[in-house]
């Protein structure tokens, strides 16, 4: 096979990996460039060694990079805070809600499904903070406990 052949097999492997989740091709496609690459610029050896040297270089790079790449990419995801954090926000009753009761809150102008967390019962039009988040659910609490 050409070298200009294995590269462009390589770039068409590199694309594969862009349009996949994962990182699985990456791997392959550097293995058919770097394998093109020596045969543009050393001897044309055979196809059986072009497969055999592909094959090494594909594997042996996907055992040796893909572990820590990808626990590389998770680490930089995990560092990002959230965009946007509910909790310790502030939304407003609108209907009585016993503790650990179900009812509805207005946050940010939208209707949610809510839940008291707090000890005491909250009266409608009473500010409450969002404890958590669980589903489509607030849990909520009465901003001032007292």
């Amino acid at each position: 096979m050409s070298g200009s052949a294995w590269i462009v097999l390589g770039l068409v492997l590199l694309v594969l990996e862009v349009l996949t989740p994962g990182v699985f091709f990456l791997f392959f496609g550097a293995a058919a460039i770097v394998v093109g690459l020596f045969a543009l610029v050393g001897d044309s050896t055979g196809l059986a060694l072009q497969l055999a040297a592909f094959s090494v270089l594909s594997i042996a790079s996907l055992l040796a990079f893909r572990g820590p790449l990808l626990r590389r990419l998770h680490a930089r995801r995990s560092d990002r805070a959230p965009v946007d954090s509910v909790v310790g926000a502030t939304a407003i009753a609108r209907e009585t809600m016993q503790p650990g009761a179900a009812g509805q809150v207005e946050f940010r102008g939208t209707v949610w499904e809510a839940r008291n967390a707090g000890g005491s019962a909250l009266a409608p039009g009473t500010h409450c903070r969002v404890v958590k988040l669980e589903g489509l659910t607030l849990w909520v609490e009465p901003e001032d406990p007292s």
